[in-house]
């Protein structure tokens, strides 16, 4: 995993992320249809540098373990929980706006709708903002 993200969008500056390491487990479920409705992750996931590209200051995140729940509603929206240890990234167009990058270590509930707009429903547990970290 690598991203490229231009400054405004993930942080007030130009963001690469990488990732190593995948250790999760997939799984779909379908309705009778043979439609998926639900998708689960689960494990340690990924371990995680970011740099910010202007000063090539990095921040490293070990694979803690997290659990992705995501339930695709019939309008075509979906509704994510995660537990564990996730980065959210939002971006101008979500809710709340970003740019902002933030670990999140507890409860993560957000919805995506058809075009992609992530909003933010709740949260629980301490949060670490990334783009803070490398701006030091």
């Amino acid at each position: 995993l690598e991203l490229d993200l231009p400054a405004g969008l993930a942080c007030d500056f130009a963001l690469h992320v990488e990732g190593t390491g995948d250790n999760r487990i997939m799984r779909e479920f379908t309705d009778k249809d043979g439609t998926v409705v639900r998708l689960l992750s689960a494990g340690k996931g990924f371990d995680l540098t970011f740099t910010n590209l202007s000063t090539s200051e990095t921040v490293e995140l070990p694979s803690n373990g997290s659990v992705m729940r995501e339930t695709i509603n019939a309008d075509g929206t979906s509704t994510v929980e995660n537990t564990g240890h996730n980065v959210l990234i939002l971006f101008p167009t979500d809710v709340p706006a970003g740019p902002s990058t933030t670990l999140y270590v507890g409860r993560l509930v957000y919805t995506v709708d058809t075009v992609g707009v992530f909003t933010l429903q709740s949260t629980s547990g301490p949060t670490t903002d990334i783009c803070a970290l490398l701006t030091y």
